[in-house]
C-alpha cells in the first residue's frame, strides 16, 4: 500500500522497472500533501520510523530516547521519494544522502529539505550506480522499493556492496499472498483509492522466504523479520507479527566462513 519513483539516465545500468518508477514522476510535486496520493505514506511513516530507529539504536548500541540517537550513522535511503523518512532520520542525527531515479523527484525533496533547514544529501541516480562508486553506508534503506523490481535477487546482488563492514540494510516490502491481493490491490487501489490503480503488481510482491534467500545470496544475512498491520478504525499501522501483508526485513553483512 505504498509506493516509490521516476526516471533518469545514471552512470550504471538499473534494475529498476522504468515503467514503474516513470509513473510517480507525474507526483512528483504531491510527495508531502498529507491528503494526496501519498497520504497512506504518512499514515505509514511514524510506524515505519519507530522500526528504523530502534532497529538501528540496537544494532549500533544507542538510547532511542536520545534525540540525536543517530549522530554520525551515514545512511543511504535508496528510493527516497520526496524525503518523507530522509527528513525525520536527518533530525535523529544522521547524515543522510537520499537517492532516487528521478530528476523531478528529487528536485522536490531538496526543496522541501531547503525549506526545514536541513543539509541531506539528494541525488537524482540510481543505487547501482552508486554501488559502483565504491561509497559505503553505515545504513541502507530499501523501503518500498523491491516490490518494483523486476529480478530481486540481482538487483540485492548489486546493492549488498554499498553495506559497511558491522552496518545493516533494513527493507519494507509487500507479501505475495492473497490477502496482500485483495488488502493492498483490490482494496487500497480499487476500492479505496489510496494509491493511483496500477501502482503495483501482485506477481512482483515478494515473499519472506524469498527476500531472505536473495539476501543470503547477495552476502547478507536476515537478522529480524517483522510485520505490520492496519486498523482500519485507528486509521493506525503497527508494527505485528503478522506479515501477511506489509513486513520489514533487517540484514547484515554476513560473517565470512
Amino acid at each position: 500500500m505504498t509506493a516509490s519513483q521516476d526516471t533518469a539516465a545514471t552512470a550504471a545500468p538499473s534494475t529498476l522497472d522504468s515503467g514503474e518508477v516513470a509513473q510517480f514522476a507525474k507526483l512528483a510535486d504531491e510527495w508531502w500533501d498529507e491528503s494526496g496520493p501519498f497520504r497512506p505514506l504518512h499514515r505509514l511513516n511514524p510506524t515505519r520510523l519507530t522500526y528504523i530507529r530502534d532497529r538501528l539504536c540496537a544494532q549500533f548500541g544507542r538510547d532511542p530516547k536520545d534525540p540525536p540517537c543517530l549522530e554520525g550513522l551515514r545512511v543511504l535511503d535508496i528510493g527516497c521519494g520526496g524525503g518523507l523518512v530522509s527528513e525525520p532520520l536527518a533530525r535523529l542525527g544522521a547524515t543522510v544522502t537520499g537517492i532516487d531515479p528521478g530528476t523531478e523527484t528529487i528536485a522536490a525533496a531538496k526543496a522541501h529539505a531547503d525549506g526545514a533547514g536541513l543539509a541531506i544529501g539528494y541525488e537524482a541516480t540510481a543505487a547501482e550506480a552508486v554501488a559502483e562508486q565504491g561509497r559505503r553506508f553505515d545504513v541502507v534503506l530499501l523501503l518500498e522499493v523491491v516490490e518494483h523490481v523486476p529480478d530481486v535477487p540481482a538487483f540485492l546482488a548489486r546493492l549488498a556492496p554499498l553495506v559497511a563492514d558491522g552496518g545493516v540494510m533494513i527493507l519494507s516490502t509487500l507479501n505475495r499472498t492473497l490477502k496482500s491481493y485483495a488488502l493492498a490491490i483490490v482494496g487500497a487501489e480499487y476500492v479505496l483509492r489510496w494509491v493511483p490503480a496500477g501502482t503495483h503488481q501482485w506477481d512482483r510482491f515478494v515473499t519472506p522466504e524469498e527476500l531472505k534467500a536473495a539476501l543470503a545470496g547477495a552476502g547478507l544475512q536476515s537478522t529480524d523479520l517483522t510485520g505490520m498491520t492496519y486498523d482500519p478504525l485507528a486509521d493506525d499501522w503497527r508494527l505485528s507479527r503478522d506479515t501477511d501483508v506489509n513486513y520489514f526485513v533487517t540484514a547484515t553483512p554476513a560473517a565470512p566462513v
